[in-house]
């Protein structure tokens, strides 16, 4: 079977290019945000609960730079000024610990005449275990 080309008439040509001028429309609005309400605490990682009840425990923290063994004639030898040799050497990080579990590592930083820790690695799994 054989399709016969039909001509259209100016009609026709006319009503097709109405038709495709008619685009549909958007509704287009302002994008409105909710108020935030006092200081925002970044969401925990894990995905807990929120930990407001325990915010203000008081854990017991140690900075450990290294440690080494002496026999009790040499502690006992030690005075003002007296050099002690730690396992670690000087650019090795420092072990952060919280209520005697290592958590972290950090560096050591000085502000002003104090001591700080500036911690470059935290361990997630010592904070997730009991």
């Amino acid at each position: 079977m054989s399709k016969r080309a039909t001509k259209l008439t100016a009609e026709d040509l006319a009503a097709l290019v109405d038709e495709e001028a008619a685009e549909p429309t958007a509704s287009v609005r302002p994008v409105e945000f909710a108020e935030l309400e006092g200081p925002q605490r970044p969401a925990a990682k894990s995905g807990t609960a929120a930990l407001g009840f325990i915010l203000d425990v008081p854990l017991e923290v140690q900075v450990v730079l290294g440690s080494t063994r002496l026999p009790v004639r040499q502690v006992l030898e030690l005075g003002p000024g007296a050099v002690v040799e730690l396992d670690k050497a000087y650019a090795d990080p420092v072990d952060v610990y919280l209520n005697g579990r290592l958590v972290a590592h950090g560096e050591v930083v000085v502000a002003g005449e104090n001591f700080g820790v500036k911690i470059t690695e935290i361990f997630s799994e010592a904070l997730s275990e009991e």
